[in-house]
């Protein structure tokens, strides 16, 4: 088997002549060797190895501590996937399983007898391969709609909105920031409708100048004005039985809104310099960055038009608000653009992560792409640094503590529900579906102060 065929297996051992032996016995395997806790990171960051063989016994650091349990806290921060198998002493049972409660996958003791070790190592490999598949066949179910990528429930719900109405002909408007995706959202509700085998036809309102924008629209006929030396047709015209997407439709002329509304209305259309009213079978999506509704107060936009193309209101979130979305994206670019660039990175640092999460992405998606894509360009090693991303670091730490979260959310419902009952408590319990002595807990679990006291309240 070549070296690229091989899987990988770091083996950190200070003993050099246990370590000749253990690479000599597994030379199927790539095998990487550390004799130090600082050699053993520098090698997960250069290779990631899925396997991790390691000697529980590493000699303290000049200050003492125990460098065999650093290296597993450490490692298992910066590889969370890889399998650790300590190795310890025959007597150091409560040692081992010490390391298996700070992440390491499983013990093996001294002396090493090759047949077990192996049958560890076989186990650990295809543990690793199967959670690897799993990972893959989770980021594909990510995928909710073809070119979209994400697992925030509000995103989800949007995709199942988009399924929903691509079979119709609904005038849908997008709206939001810019940079989240809404002519991708515009390009999935065409890809599903049964139009999908005709055109889609998209013209940015805010591109087009606006002494042109009505014969960019709805085409001219020979002659209508200087320059007009054949007839040509307008986007919506070469649209018919499929798909026009407006883009910016905030920046439309206020004189041109009537025309647009017209055709709406009449499915209609007349050619600059034309008298013939053309039929047009055409399916319209519209998207905004602006807020039509206040646009409509000041008197900037049709309102007759605003409820005409908003026969259904999409809004898309911005990225800084879908949780779990940023790094499901930014992983996804991470791929796209290492695979184009035939690139040697392989992730993010776990400073870079931090970075990604905590980052509040004011361009949203079309920023985050073009940040990893400069990144993968200019990174030095394989694991991209915030540095790379040209992010810096906030120092602001990551609370995913799940037991934290779930007792933030409990006491927040817990409050929520006393001021729903104004300090009811059989109506708060009632409303929590909790009993009261269950409730009675957890006001004092919290040290939440109902007035008057909680024994005392009229019910």
């Amino acid at each position: 088997m070549s070296k690229a065929n091989k899987q990988k297996l770091l083996i950190i051992e200070d003993d050099l002549g246990l370590q000749s032996q253990l690479r000599w016995h597994f030379d199927q395997y790539e095998v990487i060797v550390a004799s130090d806790r600082e050699e053993a990171l520098a090698a997960v960051r250069l290779h990631e190895p899925p396997i991790i063989l390691q000697d529980l016994g590493l000699p303290p650091d000049d200050e003492g501590v125990e460098e065999g349990f650093r290296c597993i806290r450490e490692i298992t921060s910066l590889s969370p996937a890889a399998k650790i198998i300590v190795m310890t002493g025959n007597s150091d049972y409560e040692n081992a399983v010490r390391a298996v409660a700070m992440g390491a996958y499983d013990f093996y003791q001294k002396p090493v007898n090759a047949d077990t070790l192996d049958l560890i190592l076989q186990r650990a490999f295809h543990i690793y391969n199967l959670e690897e598949q799993h990972r893959r066949l989770q980021e594909q179910q990510q995928a909710p709609l073809s070119g979209i990528i994400a697992c925030d429930p509000g995103m989800l719900k949007i995709c199942r909105t988009i399924e929903k109405l691509a079979p119709t002909n609904v005038t849908c408007t997008l709206t939001g920031e810019s940079g989240t995706g809404k002519e991708v959202l515009a390009k999935a509700l065409h890809r599903l409708s049964p139009r999908a085998h005709n055109r889609m036809v998209a013209i940015n309102c805010a591109a087009v100048p606006e002494n042109l924008m009505e014969s960019e629209l709805f085409g001219y006929e020979k002659g209508a004005f200087t320059g007009a030396n054949k007839r040509t047709l307008g986007k919506v015209e070469m649209a018919h039985e499929g798909t026009l997407f407006l883009d910016e439709i905030g920046d439309m002329p206020l004189a041109l809104q009537a025309k647009l509304l017209r055709f709406l209305q009449e499915r209609k259309i007349e050619r600059v310099g034309g008298r013939e009213e053309i039929p047009v079978d055409v399916r319209v999506i519209c998207a905004t960055n602006k807020n039509l509704q206040e646009m409509v107060k000041q008197g900037t936009f049709r309102e007759d038009l605003f409820y005409r193309i908003c026969e259904m209101e999409i809004h898309i979130p911005p990225l800084r608000e879908r949780y779990g979305d940023k790094l499901l994206l930014a992983r996804h670019f991470l791929r796209m653009y290492t695979e184009q660039n035939s690139s040697h990175v392989v992730g993010f640092s776990p400073e870079a992560v931090e970075a990604i999460e905590t980052y509040d992405w004011p361009g949203n998606i079309r920023e985050m792409e073009n940040r990893v894509k400069r990144a993968v360009v200019m990174a030095d090693d394989k694991l991209v640094s915030s540095q790379d991303l040209g992010i810096a670091p906030t120092g602001e730490s990551l609370n995913i503590n799940l037991r934290h979260v779930r007792q933030n959310a409990e006491r927040a419902a817990i409050l929520r529900a006393l001021t729903m009952t104004e300090s009811n408590i059989s109506a708060t319990a009632k409303l929590l579906g909790v009993t009261r002595p269950t409730l009675y807990d957890l006001l004092k679990k919290y040290n939440i102060q109902v007035p008057g006291g909680a024994h005392d309240i009229q019910e």
